[in-house]
């Protein structure tokens, strides 16, 4: 498989995937986007994974950190309009990947995160940011739209009108303001990100996989439906829960004063 995603697994169960193209600012060309995408649904499949960690390579000396700088334009000026087409087809599928995969996805950008860079944090369920980074849906500059899902889910976080204002102006925003209009959950210093975030996952981690996962299926769907529909799923997303062995041993954990092995079981 390609090196322009890394990965590393630790012994608790994260998954580190790191975009592995710091000499181009980790901006995504097929090559990049379709492994990422291939990766997750692997993922999906192996039951001892509980978080997934996606953040950018670090920059070689002198150079700035990127998340993801988004698309890569040196290889957008080669395609024709049916692969631009067939290229943004790839992306979408692949944010729509992250976003449904079984287990929560922290984004840990580290640096710039323009278009599709944003689009994919946006993608994921939770985002920590370092203080140094740069932010922005800025495709309009380029005289197109967001095409990775962006004029959708950042309504959806911010809210309509503070969605349309950034995406109207193209505007490049600092991590200071992602957090003050909710796009990131944590700021912290750029030497403490990946501590921060495997924190975070391993506070995740730590709790009954099989509730985690139904959980994140009830908001993601419900948070789109009527509070009619979404109170029922949720009652069907609890009943997936009961006849679980992990639950049971979370009731014997909790009388025998001990903490709970989970076993995704």
């Amino acid at each position: 498989m390609s090196d322009v995603i890394l990965r590393e697994k630790t012994d608790d169960g994260i998954l580190v995937l790191t975009m592995n193209r710091p000499e181009a600012m980790n901006c995504m060309n097929f090559d990049m986007i379709e492994t990422l995408g291939n990766i997750i649904k692997e993922s999906n499949f192996d039951m001892s994974i509980r978080v997934i960690i996606i953040t950018g390579a670090k920059p070689s000396e002198g150079k700035k950190a990127s998340f993801s700088a988004g698309a890569d334009l040196a290889e957008r000026r080669t395609l024709s309009d049916d692969q631009v087409r067939r290229f943004i087809a790839t992306v979408r599928q692949t944010m729509i990947t992250v976003e449904n995969a079984r287990v929560p996805v922290i984004a840990a950008i580290n640096g710039y995160a323009f278009g599709g860079g944003t689009e994919l944090a946006m993608a994921c369920d939770l985002r920590i940011a370092s203080s140094n980074v740069l932010m922005g849906l800025t495709e309009t500059s380029l005289a197109i739209i967001p095409g990775g899902g962006g004029t959708q889910r950042l309504p959806r976080i911010v809210g309509v009108a503070k969605a349309k204002e950034l995406v109207f102006t193209a505007r490049r925003f600092d991590a200071g303001t992602a957090l003050e209009i909710g796009l990131v959950s944590r700021v912290v210093e750029p030497g403490e990100l990946m501590n921060a975030a495997l924190e975070l996952a391993r506070e995740i981690a730590k709790n009954g996989p099989i509730g985690v996962q139904q959980a994140k299926f009830a908001i993601n769907y419900g948070s789109e439906c009527s509070l009619g529909v979404a109170l029922p799923l949720e009652s069907k997303a609890y009943e997936i829960t009961i006849p679980t062995e992990d639950r049971l041993e979370a009731l014997a954990a909790f009388a025998e004063k001990r903490k709970p092995v989970f076993k995704g079981k």
